[in-house]
């Protein structure tokens, strides 16, 4: 059993240290910052040290042991990640006790995962773990400044600590898919939470929370430049050419890697992974989920352009597939439009037209409109920082330019902040539906788990706790 860390695997569900976290990228625990790792962890003395010989069974779950060394590996994973590890003996067994309790509720999942027949190949996580490597790997000067630190770290070769992540990331995507199975056949409900309860946690974690940064809300009408009629009828024959290029034989794969215009998924001969109704635009979700595995999709447009589209697996409520799409090329005059066209929308919003009409009308359908939740000012991209930049509430901006790396041109986007509030502290007003999403959360998960660990064989085996505060 490889470890991971727990509480990120489940369903995104926040760490108890407050639930403002989300307000800031929160450390990976997966993907180790490697430097200035090298202490050794602390060891026990006394007889509790013979306890802990390196192939000692520390629990068990169901037919699977957790071993010493998998407590050890989490450590080593919090140690790489500047978290503190306690060097008192009492401390260090409360740790050790932690550690195995969420091995033993990862334990339980995988197995439930398997029962449900849950399946994750070493391909669907292949590419993220790689991503993974290259930010470690990054952070040092040469090569072997990058081995050292990962056998510092406990992580042996580069090749151990690669295959250690890609098995961690399986059971991580088992675990997601499994609740997300569960909670939609209505196995995990939300659990109620008081108005007491809210404010309760609230106060128990305002001390750790940040300042509350300044923060906007807006809507916005973003226009996309759009392709001429010549330029998508030029489209459509290449991707009609294509079809009939698999059809007679050709490789998917292959030529999606060779002529498909989705950075996303180019590289991946065209695959989207698994994915639920909804997650893709309208036309291509119905295409999608009526194909059968192995079959082939017709040219379906939609406003990314030409997809075909090829299912590969099929299970209850998702499917795999992966697509070629081909953009319509999209020229300097079609961007000098689109501009004009939000110069038009800024004019007019101005004037007293309707923020519903003017959208209906002229807003890019891939972008969001209306971002009601606060957002902080810093975090917004330049573009936006420029343009909100002495501007009030219910002021409509000039039209600006933010980019669209899928297509490599320019949308013109006109704003207009609705709310807007200074750097201070966080009451519990603005937190009160993260704290309590927060809870339900936790909540509903840990009754899951509860249930499941009354279900399967459980058998903790560690030493007995230290005595002392």
């Amino acid at each position: 059993m490889k470890p991971l860390a727990f509480v990120a695997t489940l369903a995104g569900a926040l760490a108890a240290a407050g639930p403002v976290a989300a307000q800031a990228t929160p450390p990976d625990t997966t993907v180790p910052v490697l430097r200035d790792s090298a202490a050794a962890l602390p060891t026990l003395s006394g007889d509790s040290t013979r306890e802990f010989s390196y192939d000692r069974i520390v629990a068990v779950v169901g037919n699977q042991p957790i071993l010493w060394t998998d407590v050890q590996e989490v450590m080593y994973q919090r140690r790489a990640a500047r978290q503190q590890i306690p060097q008192d003996s009492v401390a260090f067994m409360r740790l050790v006790a932690q550690i195995v309790n969420e091995l033993i509720d990862e334990g339980v999942m995988v197995q439930r995962a398997t029962v449900e027949k849950i399946e994750v190949t070493d391909d669907e996580v292949t590419r993220g773990v790689d991503q993974q490597v290259k930010r470690v790997r990054d952070s040092f000067k040469t090569e072997q400044e990058y081995r050292t630190a990962l056998r510092q770290s406990g992580f042996g070769t580069p090749e151990e600590y690669r295959r250690g992540l890609v098995e961690q990331a399986k059971r991580q995507a088992m675990m997601q898919r499994l609740v997300a199975k569960l909670r939609q056949d209505g196995k995990i409900v939300p659990v109620a939470v008081t108005e007491q309860e809210v404010t309760a946690e609230f106060e128990r974690n305002k001390a750790n929370f940040p300042k509350r940064p300044a923060q906007v809300t807006f809507r916005q009408i973003i226009v996309a430049p759009r392709a001429s009629e010549a330029a998508r009828a030029t489209a459509r024959a290449k991707a009609e050419s294509l079809l009939v290029e698999i059809r007679r034989g050709g490789n998917f794969e292959q030529i999606a890697k060779r002529e498909s215009m989705d950075p996303g998924s180019k590289d991946n001969g065209g695959d989207l992974g698994w994915n639920r109704r909804g997650n893709m635009v309208p036309a291509f979700d119905r295409m999608m989920f009526a194909l059968q595995p192995g079959q082939l999709s017709p040219v379906v447009e939609t406003d990314y352009g030409f997809h075909i589209i090829r299912v590969d697996r099929v299970q209850p409520a998702e499917v795999k597939a992966r697509h070629i799409l081909i953009r319509p090329q999209i020229d300097s005059g079609d961007v000098a439009r689109a501009r004009a066209t939000a110069d038009t929308v800024a004019r007019q919003w101005r004037s007293g037209a309707s923020f519903d009409s003017l959208s209906a009308r002229y807003h890019d359908k891939e972008e969001q409109a209306i971002i009601p939740e606060p957002f902080p000012r810093a975090e917004l991209p330049q573009s936006y920082q420029t343009a909100f930049e002495g501007k009030g509430v219910n002021e409509v901006t000039d039209p600006f330019a933010i980019e669209d790396p899928r297509r490599g041109v320019p949308k013109y986007a006109v704003a207009q902040i609705t709310s807007a509030v200074e750097e201070g502290d966080y009451t519990v007003a603005d937190l009160r539906e993260r704290i309590r999403a927060d809870l339900q959360e936790r909540r509903s998960i840990r009754r899951f788990l509860d249930g499941l660990r009354g279900e399967t064989y459980v058998s903790i085996r560690l030493p007995a706790l230290p005595s002392g505060n």
